[in-house]
């Protein structure tokens, strides 16, 4: 059987081979123009069991080993820098590394999505991607019309600030920038329009994003970003879990019998993250539980600290509920636990 450790860059990589029944090693750069990647994982029996570190560019590398009969395990990046001794730090010595962590069994294996899943990450992200530009177009609008003297706020996108904003007289360059943005923004909408309709068909296509939604606050985009990300709710055992996995946790500098808590780790979903904080402003207002809270922290801390507050209570409320419908749904045994899924022991299936 071969274990083999892979230094993924865009263009080559590095890989580490090791055969566990003859004891060869091979050490070799590939690089990704032509068939010679294929050529190398081809030419191993199946299966291999292949290891990188997390990456977003691994899509088709990922494809061709599935097609190859191989497996790929992806590793947390942090955890593997951390298991670097020497201070040294090279494409061979990384991929000699991943592959010492494949055979000693130390291999700090992620959850990884399944395809279907990873695709409708896309389709949120694209509506996002997409309702970001037209926030900075409309800024440029917004700014073009307080040059003359008409501030509207929010009220500038509605028609009568629209037909405000068309009564303009410009000249020249700055005329010429109206239509050009105006046209834009009416572009944006439109697609972003189509991509709401397809956000709020695939909620309800999902049984767990439809319980989500009964929650107060809780709409298409955050279920389905929830459900997304998270994945099986039994990967956690505890609460405290998920909202460490969000980044919603306070980052921590304790020693010598001191605890200092700071600021949110942010060290989770970014998207996800804010969708929670935005979803926990409409449910401070909705659930009369997180109403309550939320006022005690306002008043407390202040405005700011209490929306993070209550995003964290929401994103424990929502975890509750989709594991609930999860068990439901498929009973998991008692056995099972965040880190037999996580980090699998060497040999097992992906």
């Amino acid at each position: 059987m071969w274990i083999i450790g892979c230094d993924l860059h865009t263009r080559y990589q590095q890989v580490a081979a090791l055969n566990t029944e003859t004891g060869e090693l091979v050490e070799r750069r590939l690089e990704h123009a032509g068939e010679v990647v294929r050529a190398f994982y081809a030419a191993r029996p199946t299966p291999a069991i292949v290891g990188i570190e997390a990456t977003g560019h691994a899509q088709w590398f990922e494809r061709l080993l599935g097609e190859l009969g191989h497996q790929l395990w992806v590793g947390d990046a942090a955890e593997i820098r951390a298991a670097a001794v020497r201070q040294q730090k090279t494409d061979v010595r990384d991929a000699a590394l991943l592959l010492q962590l494949l055979v000693e069994k130390r291999f700090p294996r992620i959850w990884r999505p399944s395809a279907d899943n990873r695709e409708m990450r896309r389709l949120l992200l694209h509506r996002v991607k997409l309702a970001q530009m037209r926030t900075t177009v409309r800024n440029q609008l917004h700014a073009l019309a307080m040059s003359q003297g008409l501030c509207r706020g929010s009220r500038m996108w509605s028609r009568k600030g629209q037909r405000e904003l068309e009564a303009l007289s410009l000249g020249g360059w700055s005329h010429q920038q109206r239509q050009d943005l105006q046209a834009l923004d009416g572009t944006l909408s439109a697609r972003i329009e189509v991509l709401n309709r397809a956000l709020i068909e695939q909620a309800h296509g999902y049984p767990a994003a439809a319980r989500l939604m009964q929650q107060p606050g809780v709409g298409p985009m955050t279920a389905l970003a929830f459900v997304l990300t998270l994945g099986p709710a039994q990967r956690f055992r505890r609460s405290k879990q998920v909202v460490s996995y969000l980044g919603l946790n306070p980052s921590e500098y304790s020693s010598g019998g001191r605890q200092r808590l700071g600021a949110i780790s942010k060290q989770g979903n970014t998207l996800l993250r804010w969708l929670l904080v935005e979803a926990a402003q409409t449910a401070a207002r909705l659930d009369p539980e997180l109403h309550r809270q939320y006022l005690r922290l306002k008043h407390r801390r202040g405005a700011r600290i209490a929306k993070v507050a209550v995003a964290r209570k929401l994103a424990v409320k929502l975890y509750w509920m989709l594991r609930t419908f999860q068990n439901a749904a498929q009973p998991v045994s008692p056995q099972s636990s965040p880190c037999t899924v996580m980090v699998p022991q060497l040999g097992s299936n992906s």
